[in-house]
Parts: structure tokens; C-alpha cells; sequence
């Protein structure tokens, strides 16, 4: 593995041909995770001191922001500790946010400074500014908040005025875009109810996906004292008396979505890999990735807090069974599938993705152009892709979009019999900034 001169911001990382995989890595926190306590933590009442928290991009985006909004957080004596001293409120009414790319920071912000009232603007990078946010500024509006576009109908840059809430009848989300904004109304509805004395019911039109990360924000208000009422996906209730106290202390479980690129090394490197930090207890949706690579032909084993991978050796000549799947729950796992096909007996194919076109980058376009220069066969519809392995190998620059997943699933790129080159492996810092040296830790040539 090289890279170039620069070791802060290289423009490309070389992956020699990889022939195995083993060891184990103890995963960085769940980014879902970590965003979605710092700001419970925020709006809780009391001090918390979350352990675990990952340290990235867009983390620290979430913490900026908290900051800026007049909330105390005090680093602990490691990179992964902080103490949040909950304020119910944000004490600052004014404020200009910068949100980086960072959908897990922008989506409930937007949600909880919109219910609780003051001048506020909030922008990205020239991305965040491409990704919808439509869905969730109507349903705040059908509240009675005030939301403006800054640009683009739909679309962040935004500014939030004070409004009057109103919580007589449901308000609506659509839910087949993004489970984030679903996530947002719920995550801020306490403001709402506290603020009117009413409890706070969202109705989902549309089919709800990434139900998975919705599940994972339900718990975690359980965790801060406001349990949510489900009539399946379709109607949420917050009880009027609803308002978050903080739990004390909370471990933030390893990054799920992480996991599949080190379970994969198992998979199609002999392994057996190990990661620690997520299991069978894990409240994210993505661990069900482990089943993926099971029905792939790979050897999964699991623990509470850990899961294993053995398989075949496929610079060796070894094949993983072709698939053809529905990823709607683990649109973010999925990625590391697409780049799996690779290795597979037949072609795969990806179904029920229409969440990519709106993440970081539109993922079955970049997925589909990079797959191509490796010599797959790759077709592509608006919500799947299908893989057809390469007859023969190509040597290939790696764009990664700017997007973090882009970069770290094509690196198991590297088991096929010509290398790869990674362009922009600095994009992974946004959720993972120690990849590539974890990943060559594990891997041999």
C-alpha cells in the first residue's frame, strides 16, 4: 500500500494485489449513533458522559454546532469521551451553522431549532446543498414553523424564523426518500410538546424506508426517558408530557456500517476477522449485513458485542455465491455487497436502493461507473443495480465521489488479480479517518 508525498491529504492510495485477511479491529462508534446522542444529550436535562463517540467529520460538525448554540461540552481525558451538559433548550437564539455534508447533524437540527423558535441559517458544502430536505421543511411548515429555502426550492442553505406551533392534528412526512426525516420530527418533538402542552403525532405517507435507523432512534429516546407509541410505520406518538433527562452515561456501540467492509475482508480473505464493538445486542440495522455474507457462502460466527468472518480465498480462485436482494434496511451495508459481486459465481443484483441517488453522492451512478472501469458488467435502474463479474480484470483509478463509502468498499477491490488505485482517500475522515491503516493491519498480499 503507498501513497503519495502528502501524508495529510493525498490525492491517491495504491492497493497492491491482496491475497488474505486476518485479525480483528475494534470498531470507532456508530456515527448514527453518536450524532443522534450528542443532541439528546443537548436538549436532556442534567449532564451526560457518552464514551465511544467517534471522532469524525461529521461528528465534530454536530459538536461545532452544539457549541455554537450555547450547549457546554467538555472533552474527556480520551478522543472518544465527552461530557454534554443538557440545557433543555439551545440558550443561543441566533446563529449561523456550517453542517459540512453531514446529514445526521443537519436533518434533526433543522427540526429541533425550527420547533423551538429564533433566527438561525443553516448550510454545507456545495453537496449538502444537492440533497433533498424538501420533505421534512413541509412537515415542519404543516407545525406552524417557519422555514425558508436560501437557494434552490427543496434544498438547504435554509433559515428558520419563529413560528407558532401547532399540534391539533398530525402533521405528515414523507417517508420514501430518507428515514431522516421522520427521525428529525421524533428526535425534536419533545420541544414541541413542551412548548404546547399537546402530544405530538407524525403519520408517514409513502413506504417507509431504512426502517432499521428509525428503530435506532426510538431506543435511544427510550434511553433519554421519552418512549415513543408505534402503530406499525405508519403513526408515531410523542405523549404530551414528553421531555428528555439524561441517562448519565452512554456507551456508544461500534459503527455497524463499518463493520461490513472488515467482515467482508474475512469473506473473500480466508480471515477469520473479527470485529468488537457491535453484535447480537447492537440496535443497528446493518448488522444484518452478517447475513448477507452467510448467504454468500461465508462462515459468520456472533457474540453480543462481536462477530466473526471465515471464507474463501478468491485471489485463489474461490467464488461467493451470487445473490439477488432487497437492501432497503441496509442501504448503507449494501455498498460493500455491490463491490462483492465482484467475487460472486453469477451476477448480482441489488434491489430497492433508491435511497443512494440522495446520499453523499448518487451512489448507483458512482457505483456503477467505478464497478465498470474494474471490467464488470453493471447495469443500473433508479432504485437497483446488477453486477456481473469481470471475465477479465482491468487496472483501474478509483474515483470516490467524495463520499467516504465510496472509498473504503472499494478497497476490497484490491483481492482481484490487478491492484487498485484510490483517488481522494482523505474523503474517508468523514466518518472513518484511520481506514486505510486499520485495513492494512489486516490485510497481506
Amino acid at each position: 500500500m503507498t501513497m503519495t508525498d502528502s501524508p495529510r491529504h493525498p490525492p491517491y492510495l495504491d492497493l497492491a494485489p491482496a491475497r488474505h485477511a486476518r485479525g480483528a479491529i475494534d470498531l470507532p462508534g456508530s456515527k448514527s449513533i453518536s450524532n443522534r446522542v450528542l443532541l439528546l444529550s443537548a436538549l436532556a436535562e442534567g449532564s451526560t458522559r457518552l464514551t465511544g463517540l467517534l471522532d469524525s467529520d461529521d461528528t465534530q460538525v454536530m459538536l461545532a454546532a452544539l457549541r455554537k448554540l450555547g450547549i457546554a461540552i467538555t472533552a474527556g481525558p480520551r478522543p472518544d469521551e465527552v461530557l454534554v451538559e443538557g440545557a433543555r433548550r439551545f440558550p443561543v437564539g441566533q446563529a449561523d451553522l456550517f453542517m459540512g455534508n453531514a446529514g445526521t447533524a443537519i436533518r434533526p437540527l433543522t427540526a429541533a431549532l425550527a420547533m423551538m423558535g429564533g433566527l438561525y441559517v443553516l448550510h454545507g458544502v456545495p453537496r449538502m446543498h444537492e440533497r433533498p430536505i424538501g420533505d421534512l421543511v413541509d412537515a415542519l411548515r404543516m407545525l406552524g414553523a417557519r422555514v425558508a429555502y436560501q437557494g434552490r426550492e427543496g434544498y438547504p442553505p435554509l433559515s428558520l424564523g419563529w413560528g407558532e406551533l401547532d399540534l391539533s392534528r398530525p402533521v405528515k412526512v414523507n417517508g420514501s426518500v430518507s428515514s431522516q426525516f421522520l427521525t428529525a420530527l421524533l428526535l425534536a418533538a419533545p420541544l414541541a410538546t413542551q412548548a404546547t402542552g399537546r402530544g405530538f403525532v407524525v403519520e408517514v405517507e409513502g413506504e417507509l424506508i431504512s426502517k432499521p435507523y428509525v428503530e435506532m432512534t426510538l431506543n435511544l429516546m427510550r434511553r433519554f426517558g421519552v418512549t415513543v407509541e408505534r402503530d406499525g410505520w405508519r403513526r408515531f406518538t410523542v405523549p404530551s408530557q414528553a421531555a428528555y433527562r439524561s441517562p448519565g452515561h452512554m456507551l456508544v456501540e461500534g459503527d455497524a456500517s463499518s463493520a461490513s467492509y472488515f467482515l467482508a475482508l474475512g469473506a473473500i480473505g480466508g480471515g477469520p476477522v473479527r470485529v468488537t464493538g457491535v453484535g447480537r445486542d447492537s440496535i443497528q440495522g446493518d448488522v444484518a449485513f452478517a447475513d448477507t455474507l452467510a448467504a454468500m457462502g461465508a462462515q459468520v460466527e456472533m457474540g453480543p458485542d462481536w462477530i466473526e468472518t471465515r471464507g474463501v480465498k478468491v485471489a485463489e480462485g474461490g467464488r461467493l455465491k451470487a445473490f439477488d436482494a432487497d437492501f432497503n434496511l441496509i442501504p448503507d451495508a449494501a455498498m460493500t455487497a455491490a463491490v462483492l459481486a465482484l467475487y460472486a459465481d453469477g451476477p448480482c443484483r441489488l434491489r430497492n436502493i433508491a435511497s443512494w441517488r440522495v446520499k453523499e453522492t448518487d451512489r448507483i451512478h458512482a457505483m456503477q461507473t467505478e464497478l465498470a472501469k474494474l471490467g464488470a458488467t453493471v447495469t443500473a435502474t433508479p432504485d437497483s443495480l446488477t453486477v456481473t463479474p469481470p471475465a477479465t480484470w482491468t487496472p483501474a483509478e478509483i474515483g470516490t465521489w467524495d463520499d467516504h463509502r465510496m472509498a473504503m468498499c472499494f478497497s476490497l477491490a484490491a483481492f482481484g488479480p490487478v491492484g487498485v488505485r484510490i483517488l481522494d482517500p482523505g474523503c474517508v475522515s468523514k466518518t472513518f479517518p484511520t481506514y486505510f491503516d486499520v485495513y492494512a493491519g489486516l490485510v497481506g498480499a
